[in-house]
């Protein structure tokens, strides 16, 4: 059910000007946790995957809540990976709208567990001007802004705009010539700063919360890949990318 926001978010007096509305679907207390922006290309490589997800799985151990845009790429990674019950999506379209229509069930999950946010009324479609305008609500409701994965003149660059306009700081991690070359530049320029340890990063934000054995436990029973996905498909996706469990003939096998 979509409601209405009917108090002042205090993050949000960063930007240029305050929303006139704002709408949600799920749990509002997610907006008094810390919070951290990850965004980035709709087609990140291989290296930025696996570093979105490394730090997004880093930040949600430490109890910070993952804002991010629920779109393909970097924004889908970083959310599958906080958690639904971690995540607060924006959009830039209705809340009636599930954009884009692959990320539909990602979205329903964030709807149910997470937090949807949108300032746009029912029925209103994303457009180049809505996506500008929500990349300023994700970064306003953020502390900082970690960027994984940039090409020159993208849509990212304006997330990292915003950042700078209001004073926060912008993170990013080093990539190869020729990759992610919007990122680069503004490394070159001084602008934005390097992650060059993911646990040193980390560990700015706090010690991780106590471990759940539980997941361990349950893998050491050997179940099939689509049972273990249907309990716990943020944390199997989680431990697939992480190298710590093996598929054999559908069944899961740990490797901890």
């Amino acid at each position: 059910m979509i409601n209405k926001i009917e108090f002042k978010i205090n993050e949000l007096n960063s930007m240029k000007n305050y929303p006139k509305e704002l709408f949600y679907i799920g749990n509002l207390k997610l907006l008094k946790k810390r919070k951290i922006a990850m965004v980035g290309s709709r087609k990140p490589n291989l290296y930025a995957q696996k570093m979105t997800h490394l730090l997004a799985s880093g930040l949600s151990k430490r109890d910070i809540t993952i804002v991010s845009g629920a779109a393909i790429g970097v924004d889908s990674i970083a959310h599958k990976t906080a958690g639904a019950k971690n995540s607060i999506a924006v959009v830039a379209n209705g809340l009636d709208i599930r954009y884009p229509a692959i990320n539909k069930k990602l979205i329903e999950e964030i709807e149910k567990d997470g937090l949807m946010l949108s300032s746009y009324k029912k029925g209103e479609k994303a457009r180049v001007y809505t996506f500008i305008e929500r990349n300023e609500l994700v970064v306003a409701l953020s502390e900082t802004l970690i960027v994984t994965y940039a090409d020159e003149n993208s849509g990212t660059l304006s997330s990292i705009n915003y950042a700078l306009k209001m004073g926060k700081k912008v993170y990013t991690i080093p990539h190869r010539l020729e990759e992610s070359k919007g990122t680069q530049k503004l490394l070159d320029e001084g602008l934005i700063t390097p992650i060059h340890s993911i646990e040193k990063f980390l560990n700015n934000f706090g010690e991780e919360k106590k471990k759940d054995n539980a997941l361990e436990e349950y893998l050491k029973t050997f179940p099939t890949y689509e049972e273990a996905v249907s309990k716990y498909a943020s944390k199997i996706f989680e431990l697939e990318l992480e190298g710590k469990i093996k598929i054999e003939k559908g069944f899961i096998k740990p490797l901890f």
